[in-house]
């Protein structure tokens, strides 16, 4: 994930959280980012409507417009270090994850909402030792891959991803149902910010 994603990443999370304003100054101290960098992230939300710039902070206008952004710009597919078969069942595999892993996508969902919308059959999470994951999930090509890992991010942290990272992430699978749980996503979020 790159550094500009990782600042809307926590706008959006703040803004559910309840906080809109922020500083430049604030971000680059708390994620180590060059100034340059929080300005850039900022740059096209802006220019959109996204994010209004006062003189000595900001604040996030338009929480979904910023949210689509992010969802149409992701690159999951590039993030992906690692993938498998696993022939057992996904909820299995679920808890035989290893331990630092954050679970992602359908599963970080299905513990995000109430009830998942739909049944699914892949898992992915984020975790930065692929040779642990890999001894406990052997390589295996006999099917397409259920199960995938994500490089995770520096400043990632918790069992699971949050409720825009979910989103994002989900907005960019393939599947079936990805989108029933894209909607049921955002149904939480705007039941949260109204």
């Amino acid at each position: 994930m790159r550094k500009i994603e990782t600042i809307w990443h926590d706008l959006l999370n703040d803004s559910l959280n309840g906080s809109f304003k922020h500083t430049q100054q604030d971000l680059a101290i708390k994620y180590n980012y060059s100034l340059s960098t929080i300005n850039h992230a900022l740059e096209i939300p802006t220019k959109m409507g996204a994010i209004r710039k006062e003189s000595k902070f900001f604040v996030l206008e338009d929480f979904f417009k910023l949210l689509y952004y992010w969802a149409s710009v992701r690159n999951l597919e590039r993030d992906i270090a690692y993938s498998t078969y696993y022939p057992d069942r996904i909820l299995k595999a679920e808890s035989e994850i290893p331990a630092g892993c954050i679970y992602a996508g359908y599963t970080a969902a299905k513990h995000l909402l109430d009830e998942p919308p739909a049944d699914y059959d892949k898992l992915y999470c984020y975790f930065d030792d692929i040779n642990s994951f890999r001894e406990r999930f052997p390589f295996n090509k006999k099917r397409e891959p259920n199960i995938f890992v994500i490089r995770k991010p520096q400043n990632m942290s918790g069992g699971f991803t949050t409720l825009p990272q979910t989103f994002v992430d989900i907005w960019n699978m393939r599947d079936w149902y990805a989108k029933d749980f894209t909607k049921s996503l955002e149904e939480k979020m705007h039941g949260i910010l109204h």
